[in-house]
């Protein structure tokens, strides 16, 4: 009961990952924040858990996330767990790939839930607490045949996530990102073609991935365990992940970069 009477705001909350974590997070006692497009399915959910708000809005409309950061804030007197877990997929070769499923990608996986991150940031801060997680994937720490966007995308949010945890170790705010494998979710069949509408069928390795529900119990116990790298997934995409997982040692010796006054002085030389 690791999140019990905790504020948590799950993006991309109407299916998959973040209705199963949303679920589990519910079924400890925690209030709930669940965003997405699709009103209907976040109410469905809602409906689930004992305490929920439901907040929709465009991830890639910034100023909407804006808002809803204040009002998330204001309602639950301060978040202690965002979750950006909202994210399109791609399936197409890069040759065949217009330029347009490019920049819907990157601007939903990877600027979106910068956008609301930075949007929340100054007030975890100054509270002195609070856990970002970004949900990426296996396709994030390796690049995968037919998702060029997808990856991109997902590598960045290992990139953002890395370099926030180090600047904000000392303030008490940690940061996680969960790269998933195949799960059983309607990612593949939701993924953009190369010209940009949607796929429509899934993987066979989707279908037969892990239970979403499982998994998000799974993710939600690393988080409670504070692991700053979550690989959740079986066999070859297990065995990819933990390849390039990024030791704890090297967190750690970033995180001292910056407690040794390693901004100050790159302050005091742009001042120079």
């Amino acid at each position: 009961m690791a999140f019990a009477g905790q504020a948590v705001w799950i993006t991309g909350a109407s299916s998959g990952i973040g209705a199963a974590m949303a679920r589990a997070l519910g079924s400890q006692g925690a209030r709930l924040i669940l965003s997405g497009r699709n009103e209907a399915a976040l109410n469905d959910l809602a409906a689930q858990c004992q305490d929920a708000l439901v907040l929709p809005f465009e991830a890639t409309d910034y100023d909407a996330a804006a808002r809803a950061a204040d009002r998330a804030w204001q309602h639950s007197g301060g978040i202690d767990m965002l979750v950006n877990n909202a994210g399109i997929s791609q399936r197409s070769l890069a040759v065949d790939t217009a330029f347009e499923v490019y920049d819907r990608i990157v601007a939903v996986d990877l600027l979106a839930p910068i956008a609301l991150t930075q949007a929340l940031l100054p007030r975890m801060a100054e509270r002195g607490s609070g856990r970002i997680v970004m949900v990426s994937s296996i396709a994030g720490k390796v690049g995968s045949p037919m998702r060029t966007a997808y990856s991109a995308a997902k590598f960045g949010l290992f990139g953002y996530a890395d370099a926030l945890r180090a600047e904000v170790a000392g303030l008490g705010l940690k940061v996680h990102v969960i790269a998933p494998g195949s799960i059983r979710t309607n990612v593949s069949r939701n993924a953009l073609a190369a010209d940009g509408s949607a796929r429509g069928v899934s993987d066979k390795a989707i279908e037969n991935g892990l239970d979403p529900d499982a998994a998000a119990q799974t993710m939600l116990d690393a988080i409670a365990a504070d692991e700053r790298e979550i690989i959740i997934g079986t066999g070859m995409e297990k065995q990819i992940g933990e390849l390039r997982r990024t030791p704890d040692a090297l967190h750690d010796q970033m995180a001292a970069v910056v407690a040794s006054g390693y901004v100050k002085k790159m302050e005091e030389g742009a001042s120079k």
